[in-house]
């Protein structure tokens, strides 16, 4: 009885900790804003303010932008009023089930045809990594995705992608092409000198072995750097 009074109420009467969920039970999802599906996840505020406001503050302090509050950890969370342990990691949790849901959706997309399918492919992979990895797509003979692999982990210095492992997996897997990519956590697409000459090393090692290295693809959050797109791939 309780709860059919409370829907005689007008929305803006209900207390705004209740409002999310009331918007979504009679609106749906696609009505709520972030904050308000956040605030839904953590449940409650702070004594200064309601979970929504809660959760407005923060998506203010990332730019308005989940793929930034994604690679929060629980540490920058803490640094908010009521923001503890238990709903940071509600939120992070959801931000990757988020992440598992797109990477779920492009794996349908076996056919590569362009570089932003393999952006399509790798960027939630990629794109909340604080250091760079090496990943590389394995292809058939019909440009179909046999496998992602992740090669290497950590800085640029040095061979950060060693070549014969490269091989071994291509090999391994029977695949008659590859395309190399990695990440930059810096935001900046463009290849460095280093990136260039890895490319061409890998190519002609590749070439020997008759597997055709068909594009190198720098991910970045939101942008990316195909060798192919801009005629770098001999």
């Amino acid at each position: 009885k309780g709860m059919e009074n409370k829907q005689k109420l007008n929305i803006s009467e209900w207390a705004e900790e209740d409002r999310p969920r009331e918007k979504m039970m009679l609106k749906g999802s696609g009505a709520l804003s972030d904050a308000e599906l956040l605030a839904i996840l953590i449940g409650s505020g702070n004594t200064e303010e309601s979970a929504v406001e809660l959760m407005r503050r923060i998506m203010q302090a990332c730019n308005n932008n989940l793929n930034e509050l994604a690679k929060w950890d629980v540490n920058r969370f803490a640094g908010f009023k009521g923001m503890g342990p238990a709903k940071s990691i509600s939120i992070m949790a959801a931000l990757e089930i988020g992440k598992r849901r797109k990477l779920q959706d492009v794996e349908e997309r076996t056919q590569i045809t362009c570089s932003t399918d393999v952006y399509r492919i790798l960027h939630p992979l990629l794109c909340d990594l604080p250091q760079e990895e090496f990943w590389i797509v394995l292809l058939n003979q019909s440009n179909k995705v046999i496998a992602t692999t992740r090669i290497s982990s950590g800085g640029i210095d040095g061979t950060y992608a060693d070549v014969r492992t490269i091989l071994r997996e291509a090999l391994m897997q029977r695949a008659t092409g590859v395309i190399l990519s990695h990440n930059h956590p810096s935001g900046n697409p463009n290849p460095s000198n280093e990136d260039k000459k890895l490319t061409a090393q890998i190519q002609q090692a590749a070439r020997t072995m008759n597997i055709r290295v068909a594009d190198h693809v720098i991910i970045c959050d939101g942008r990316y750097y195909s060798f192919a797109d801009n005629g770098e791939m001999v």
